[in-house]
């Protein structure tokens, strides 16, 4: 089955570059930016050889799991872009509740599937890693060019990473990446257009903490060589976590590894 963009994300304008194996889906989005690719555009695989996670980690999608990056060209401040990985949580969340229910449906249950969003770009289900996203920023001639690359472990998931990770398929969920992109290239296009070049924010703010992993539950962050411990509080205005200490204060954390429950008492290890 070939890719193809969802009707919504087709009406609204967006095109496709599909490829059988590449590199990075992030890699060849920049490229064709820098080239004059002007978006907005996807760029989607099944089998991804070179990809990266946060702070470099390696993101290898082997043959059957989803890559996925959309180009966008915005005229916004770099801080403003990086709310958009809020909306692309939220993208990739409604798609996989929306698939994951079709799926349940089809083999004749009940598809009461639960997926959380964790701080900063992470999509968790039963607590392991489902789905990581990564945004990267590049100014071009015509401006600040914007790709969100959403990686989705759909058939397998990789193993001794800082987090535990697990796949569609081992929850029990069958269905294609090809299935998955196309749900997600629709809901893209519903968050993007909520979240309105930043001016949407608030909204995306407030439907992003409805699915929050661990809001209000003992969270230890490693930011660096320092580990802030507290309670997770809320997300501010900027997207940044805010720590509530055990002294009162509200302590916003712009990145780090966040752990939660067990391991925030064991110092983030």
């Amino acid at each position: 089955m070939p890719f193809a963009l969802g009707s919504r994300a087709a009406q609204a304008g967006y095109r496709l570059v599909a490829f059988d194996q590449t590199g990075s889906t992030n890699a060849e989005a920049l490229a064709h930016a820098r080239q004059g690719e002007r978006g907005p555009c996807w760029f989607v695989t099944t089998e991804q050889t070179a990809g990266r996670g946060r702070r470099n980690r390696p993101w290898i999608a082997p043959r059957g799991n989803l890559a996925s990056s959309v180009l966008e060209l915005l005229d916004v401040a770099p801080a403003v872009a990086a709310t958009l990985g809020f909306a692309a949580g939220l993208s990739i969340e409604s798609a996989l509740r929306q698939v994951s229910l079709e799926a349940a449906l089809r083999a004749g249950g009940r598809g009461q599937f639960t997926f959380a969003l964790k701080w900063p770009n992470d999509v968790l289900a039963n607590g392991q890693k489902l789905c990581g996203i990564l945004l990267e920023a590049e100014q071009v001639q015509a401006g600040l060019a914007v790709v969100v690359g959403i990686g989705t472990n759909v058939i397998a998931a990789p193993t001794g990473t800082p987090t535990p990770a697990t796949s569609l398929k081992t929850l029990g969920i069958d269905i294609a990446a090809e299935d998955l992109f196309s749900a997600l290239s629709d809901s893209w296009t519903e968050f993007r257009g909520i979240w309105n070049n930043g001016q949407g924010f608030g909204d995306i703010r407030r439907l992003w903490l409805e699915r929050a992993a661990g809001l209000g539950e003992a969270v230890a962050i490693r930011s660096g060589h320092a580990i802030i411990e507290g309670t997770f509080d809320t997300i501010d205005e900027q997207g940044c976590m805010v720590v509530r200490t055990r002294e009162g204060r509200l302590v916003p954390i712009t990145a780090g590894d966040v752990h939660f429950g067990s391991a925030a008492s064991a110092g983030a290890v």
